[in-house]
């Protein structure tokens, strides 16, 4: 990078925390905030899942969010509130925490454009989201099998089908965004390659303002069930990473974006400056000079 980069707002929605204050609340209490899969969200019976074997998971324990519906208003956004309807919660929680996070930077996001327009003009985003299937998508390969077999079908939006990319796609018309928005999935490092990727647009001009961060909210069944398979999940339901006693990983979901400037022009414009960013290390697991 051959300029910092400056934090200039931040927003979230995770594991029993739907704003920051609450997350920074948990971290410093040192709250666990793991818990078995919730009632409904695998969509059949744990008992008929849980166990050893074949297409089984031994552990329901994972980082889930609850109380989502109590913050989300679709409403003012630059696309119609019922555009949303019917839409994987991964959608809702993008477009949440990217208005918020814009909110907190203090631009006006309304849907009449108001003061924010010309920033939004030459904002962009770019976030990681894991290319796994999400509850909506799993649900309409679900319709399409049963239909094909004329059985009874449960609802489903076909929209989401499309997980990877059609969620950038909404959150940029959402939020007005006229600079580059895109999603991308380099496994664990997602987020971190979000942020260097943002950093490069403001780096290179291509943007003034950008959203970083990520959003995961696969298939809660599909991964418990995938992670046993390849012997990766935690049988203690402890994720542990460097304890002598670690014996595997428990998945969490949610959604966090930061706002990133040129530190330059954020001091220029009497920006709150929450953090800068200076350097950011990348690894892809593999033999090769960080970038």
């Amino acid at each position: 990078m051959s300029a910092p980069i400056a934090i200039v707002g931040q927003a979230c929605v995770l594991p029993g925390a739907l704003d920051v204050a609450t997350f920074a609340d948990n971290v410093f209490a040192g709250r666990d905030l793991v818990t078995d899969a919730p009632e409904g969200r695998w969509g059949l019976p744990h008992a008929d899942v849980m166990g050893e074997g074949r297409d089984r998971a031994w552990s329901s324990a994972g980082g889930y969010v609850t109380g989502f519906d109590r913050v989300w208003d679709p409403s003012g956004f630059k696309i119609p509130a019922a555009e949303f309807a019917g839409l994987d919660p991964l959608v809702h929680w993008l477009a949440h925490v990217g208005r918020g996070a814009l909110r907190d930077a203090g631009l006006d996001v309304s849907a009449d454009g108001g003061s924010g327009r010309a920033a939004l003009a030459r904002c962009g985003a770019v976030f990681g989201n894991l290319s796994f299937p999400s509850e909506g998508m799993a649900r309409w390969g679900e319709r399409v099998v049963l239909q094909a077999n004329g059985r009874p079908a449960p609802a489903a939006d076909p929209r989401d089908r499309f997980m990877s990319g059609l969620p950038a796609d909404l959150l940029s018309r959402a939020l007005g965004l006229g600079a580059p928005c895109f999603a991308l999935d380099a496994a664990c490092a997602s987020s971190l390659y979000a942020i260097r990727l943002a950093c490069d647009a403001l780096t290179a001009g291509r943007a003034d303002l950008m959203l970083a961060g990520a959003v995961q909210r696969a298939d809660s069944l599909f991964l418990h069930i995938g992670f046993c398979a390849l012997g990766a999940m935690s049988h203690q339901g402890m994720s542990r990473p460097f304890h002598r006693e670690a014996d595997g990983l428990v998945p969490a979901e949610g959604a966090a974006f930061v706002v990133l400037k040129r530190l330059a022009d954020a001091v220029r414009d009497g920006d709150r400056i929450l953090g800068v960013v200076r350097g950011v290390g990348l690894s892809n697991d593999a033999r090769a000079r960080n970038l």
